[in-house]
């Protein structure tokens, strides 16, 4: 097993009702959640929208490699309705975002998928997240304690 986090965001229709779905899917498909931040609200990040997010983080102990975690949130992304990540490279509203922040203390480099998240410390809604998990969280500890070798 492999202690994965998550980052879920919704800010369409009923952003806790969509949470609530998302967390359910991902403890049937993904695996069992050990740490859940709960739901907090931010404003939106690097967009233009009217409507604020409900966001949370959480951790799940998982058997499926990183790609098949991958593949597996972005089936839940879809089933829940979302399309797409962007359009033309601009962030737009969204049912259902979940990104993967960690894997284990992995580090992956590859076409499809990277790992740490490459902007997890530049957004302050997974931050949130993460210290609401865990309020010593820090970047430095991070990088000493999550972070291994690449595969």
């Amino acid at each position: 097993m492999t202690e994965t986090f998550l980052s879920l965001g919704s800010n369409l229709g009923n952003k806790e009702e969509n949470m609530d779905r998302a967390v359910a899917l991902i403890e049937e498909r993904v695996g069992h959640i050990t740490k859940n931040s709960g739901y907090y609200y931010t404003e939106p990040w690097q967009m233009t929208s009217k409507n604020t997010f409900v966001n949370a983080v959480v951790a799940a102990e998982t058997e499926l490699s990183p790609l098949s975690l991958l593949f597996t949130l972005q089936a839940i992304e879809r089933e829940m309705g979302r399309t797409q990540k962007t359009r033309r490279g601009v962030y737009e509203d969204r049912l259902i975002d979940i990104d993967i922040l960690t894997y284990g203390r992995q580090k992956i480099q590859t076409y499809e998928l990277t790992i740490p998240h490459p902007l997890m410390w530049k957004r302050p809604f997974v931050m949130r997240g993460m210290t609401l998990i865990d309020p010593r969280f820090t970047e430095e500890d991070f990088q000493k304690t999550f972070c291994g070798e690449t595969q």
